[in-house]
């Protein structure tokens, strides 16, 4: 690869590198060093935009998880229940399947102790602003029941952390992954009777 070390370099190509680090030996065994080779530039150009790899590994995260699709997107005046409860279920179902996060909770699942046990970061919160509005918007519409929309985004995005995180547990060990499709299905018939 030839080096762009002397060249300007975007955000985006540091946080791929760290990507690829992460998913080749995992968080704890990547250094900020390893990011710069694989970017082809040197450790002062990645220290200049992070202090630190909880730094990085947190905006990478953050782009990975809500940047690329696992957001209900609300265009439409037909925002229902079930249209949410939808949307949720494949969001989850994405993140489950996403290479960092799988890698992240194989390797490194104290990564995610402190979101899930002490605090909320910004992957969730960006969750949160997204479920509240579009919950807000059925409620307007009609679509979605009455009730405080910060409530009942928070317990939707809590019914789906067990699923996101323990699907896995609830399947039998044939392997078959329809069982976790079937799992995802029992998550929308779930949530749309509790938006409903």
């Amino acid at each position: 690869m030839p080096s762009i070390r002397n060249s300007p370099i975007g955000d985006e190509v540091l946080l791929d590198a760290a990507r690829e680090c992460l998913l080749a030996v995992g968080w704890r065994r990547t250094t900020m060093t390893d990011v710069a080779r694989r970017a082809g530039v040197s450790r002062m150009t990645v220290y200049r935009r992070w202090p630190d790899m909880q730094v990085l590994i947190a905006d990478l995260m953050t782009r990975e998880l809500i940047m690329r699709g696992n957001h209900i997107a609300v265009d439409g005046e037909n925002v229902t229940a079930a249209f949410i409860a939808s949307e949720v279920a494949r969001a989850a179902a994405a993140l489950r399947e996403n290479a960092l996060f799988r890698k992240v909770v194989e390797v490194d699942p104290e990564l995610l102790l402190p979101y899930l046990l002490v605090r909320r970061g910004r992957t969730q919160e960006a969750f949160l602003d997204n479920l509240r509005a579009a919950i807000g918007a059925g409620q307007e519409q009609g679509g979605v029941r009455p009730g405080d929309a910060g409530v009942l985004a928070r317990t939707v995005l809590l019914t789906a952390y067990g699923f996101v995180f323990s699907a896995h547990t609830m399947t039998e060990p044939t392997g078959d992954p329809a069982q976790v499709d079937h799992l995802f299905a029992e998550l929308r018939r779930l949530l749309t009777g509790y938006l409903s």
